[in-house]
């Protein structure tokens, strides 16, 4: 009797000690599950900005202004365009690295061509450092194009500045179209100087396969009176994903370069 009274008791004890790891284990899977769904569908800011080596409205070099204007949008990846890397013209500096000392952010340049000496591009500065970088040619008749890609860790961020021929243009989003294709594990933000003005062919072509993120009735360009839009940023049309836009601005910036930083906010949704 007395065997049979105090087996239960202890049977119930030991199922009472474990309800808090069974409660923590629970828990624990939970927030995992709740952890994944808001990394991927978090907010993101992005930014785009011609920055003309640094030389602003007022013919002044000027790094620092620049990275202000950087340091100001906080975004997690900024897409920067006309970069110099030690040439004459920029006292053999890498005017991309003098942003990221600036700002702290992880700096990768991409040459277009070769000029005085050292190169001149693209560049993509980032708050954490990418999974993987790549970069590919694109035509210029006046000079060389080319597109940087940083793999992040929930989507890709591109970075490109197009040729001033509209020939040029067509050629760079058909391999553009090629190289980045639909479909993918994760979804594909364009962001850059397209050199191209919304009603334009070019444009048209490249929102077969893209959606324009920015709002095109924001003018870029010139800095100090714009009175166009030729930069953009653009999602990768995928049955995948889908954004919703949180914000999308022209910053008030009118001197520090001869375009205007061209800021987005977005949250990517996995459908």
């Amino acid at each position: 009797m007395i065997l049979k009274n105090i087996l239960p008791k202890m049977k119930t004890s030991r199922f009472i000690l474990l309800i808090p790891n069974l409660v923590f284990l629970l828990l624990f899977i939970s927030c995992s599950g709740i952890s994944k769904t808001t990394e991927a569908n978090q907010a993101v800011k992005l930014l785009s900005y011609n920055v003309r080596n640094c030389k602003g409205m007022d013919n002044v070099t000027n790094y620092q202004r620049v990275a202000d204007v950087i340091y100001k949008a906080d975004a997690a990846c900024v897409a920067l365009q006309e970069l110099d890397s030690n040439t004459l013209r920029s006292n053999h500096r890498s005017v991309l690295d003098e942003l990221a000392k600036r700002t702290n952010m992880f700096p990768f340049f991409h040459g277009s061509i070769s000029y005085q000496g050292g190169k001149y591009g693209i560049g993509i500065l980032t708050k954490e450092k990418p999974v993987s970088v790549r970069a590919f040619a694109l035509p210029g008749s006046e000079e060389k194009r080319s597109i940087l890609i940083t793999e992040m860790k929930n989507y890709y961020f591109c970075c490109t500045h197009l040729s001033l021929t509209p020939e040029d243009r067509a050629v760079s989003i058909n391999i553009i179209n090629r190289e980045l294709p639909a479909n993918s594990k994760k979804p594909v933000i364009l962001a850059g100087d397209l050199n191209a003005e919304p009603q334009t062919a070019e444009v048209g072509k490249l929102t077969e396969s893209w959606q324009i993120l920015s709002d095109t009735t924001r003018h870029t360009f010139p800095a100090d009176k714009p009175d166009r839009c030729i930069d953009y940023f653009l999602l990768k049309k995928d049955p995948n994903f889908r954004v919703q836009i949180i914000g999308t601005n022209v910053m008030d910036e009118p001197q520090a370069s001869d375009h205007r930083p061209l800021l987005v906010e977005i949250k990517i949704i996995r459908n």
